[in-house]
């Protein structure tokens, strides 16, 4: 018995809504019924890469580009000036640019709310004016090269919540224009973009998320100032060049923080240089003495997170280090190459912090770690985190060498609140599961201070990612 022809067309609308339009417009060769069915789900999805089946070579076949660009002319004109909630777009050269502006146009002049755009074109590609003035979307993902010049006149989106820009470009002094046309603008997040502007502030009083990656990008100019004045942040993901100066950071109810400041290697070598004093601050590069701005900015988080570039930064902010009495949870990234002199002051200055996560314990060694590791053997240590509140440490890439054993035994020692601890071995370490005798020093280890410590110390592996 054939239950799905005896459904109502509206539900079959929402169950096809969970298929790809390429996938829902197969369905219509089940019966005459179906044969329209899926140009009416008001969420539409073309990718030419799935319609293209790019590894087959399809794409360079006479006529194909063409049927792909005859599908989606089919499936809006049989949907009419039907409503539409979801259109998704992406395509590559070879796509013209014409049918794209038109059936963007289409589906903005039907009210669409969640529009994702990213058309790779060789040229750069210029979105049509329409999608700058809707009065309906809410949801705006621009992606690949689209040049947003018309945005410097023409912009008002009412209704936009989320703002998405991926490898676009902003002409100077686009970026204020954009927050000002955007009132309701609550997640913004910034990948690749390219600054023009030299100062650049964000300010919004109810932007909630903001995310700036420019990691790999190579921007316009060197920015010279960044502020933030956004009241309302509660998440936030940072990672670019130190700018030269941050004047102002207003985030004062910020929850969570991600901080990846690039250095290049050049940087970090002036920055241990300053360390110790062999350097003068004028010599420098411009941003290292105004990070501690930026750093004092997010002293209210309750959650951080913090790259070894980062960390090495954070060395020159020490006596500017703000305390953070709101943060539960603080994570860093740890690399070889880059210290932790940052770690004391860090850690002393969160007096209710909860859990530390740790990413990979090997680190470049110095003696202005303190007590924080068991890096240099010494007479006398700095015993100033015996009164650090962590109850949780988790610990990643675990690789089960003797030096991690003994910073572990080292941590078990100096945080007197420990409760637990978590180390987490990726299932791929050749060190500690290809060497039978090194997994069984590590569980001996394990078990010897599951018995004489108050602290539960696990060791679990995590799968490739």
């Amino acid at each position: 018995m054939d239950l799905f022809s005896s459904l109502p067309n509206d539900l079959l609308y929402h169950i096809l809504s969970f298929l790809s339009t390429k996938e829902a417009a197969l369905t219509s060769v089940l019966s005459k019924r179906w044969r329209n069915l899926f140009a009416f789900v008001p969420y539409l999805e073309f990718d030419d890469s799935v319609f293209l089946h790019p590894e087959e070579r399809k794409r360079e076949k006479e006529g194909i580009l063409q049927s792909f660009m005859d599908f989606v002319d089919r499936v809006l004109d049989l949907q009419g000036d039907s409503l539409i909630k979801t259109f998704s777009l992406k395509c590559k050269t070879g796509v013209d640019s014409d049918h794209v502006d038109r059936w963007i146009c289409n589906v903005l002049a039907r009210g669409v709310s969640d529009l994702d755009l990213f058309i790779d074109f060789r040229d750069l590609y210029s979105l049509p004016h329409e999608v700058g003035v809707s009065r309906t979307l809410v949801v705006l993902r621009v992606g690949s090269e689209s040049d947003l010049y018309w945005w410097q006149k023409f912009l008002c989106l009412p209704m936009l919540k989320t703002l998405v820009l991926d490898s676009c470009w902003l002409c100077i002094g686009q970026f204020q224009i954009l927050l000002l046309a955007c009132p309701a603008l609550e997640e913004l997040d910034m990948t690749n973009t390219r600054w023009k502007d030299s100062n650049v502030t964000v300010s919004s009083s109810i932007l909630k998320e903001l995310t700036i990656d420019l990691h790999g990008c190579c921007s316009v100019v060197n920015l010279k100032s960044l502020s933030f004045d956004a009241p309302s942040l509660v998440y936030f993901y940072y990672c670019d060049s130190l700018a030269e100066d941050y004047p102002q950071v207003n985030l004062k109810n910020l929850v969570e923080a991600q901080i990846n400041l690039l250095l290049t290697q050049a940087q970090i070598e002036q920055v241990r240089a300053l360390n110790n004093e062999m350097l003068v601050a004028d010599d420098v590069f411009p941003g290292l003495g105004n990070a501690w701005k930026l750093i004092t900015g997010l002293r209210n988080v309750q959650q951080l997170y913090l790259s070894p570039d980062t960390l090495e930064v954070l060395s020159r902010c020490c006596e500017g280090m703000p305390v953070f009495n709101n943060l539960k949870v603080l994570s860093i990234w740890s690399d070889m190459n880059r210290g932790w002199q940052a770690m004391p002051v860090l850690l002393r200055n969160c007096p209710h912090l909860e859990t530390l996560i740790i990413e990979g314990l090997l680190h470049y060694v110095t003696d202005k770690c303190g007590d924080v590791c068991d890096c240099i053997s010494r007479d006398y240590k700095d015993h100033s985190l015996t009164s650090c509140p962590v109850r949780k440490l988790q610990i990643y890439e675990f690789r089960g060498t003797i030096r991690e054993l003994e910073m572990i035994k080292h941590f078990l020692k100096i945080f007197p609140c420990l409760k637990e601890m978590d180390i987490y071995a990726h299932e791929n370490s050749h060190t500690l599961f290809k060497d039978p005798t090194i997994f069984e020093r590590v569980g001996k280890v394990m078990n010897f201070y599951n018995m004489l410590s108050s602290c539960s110390v696990q060791l679990l592996v995590r799968g490739s990612l």
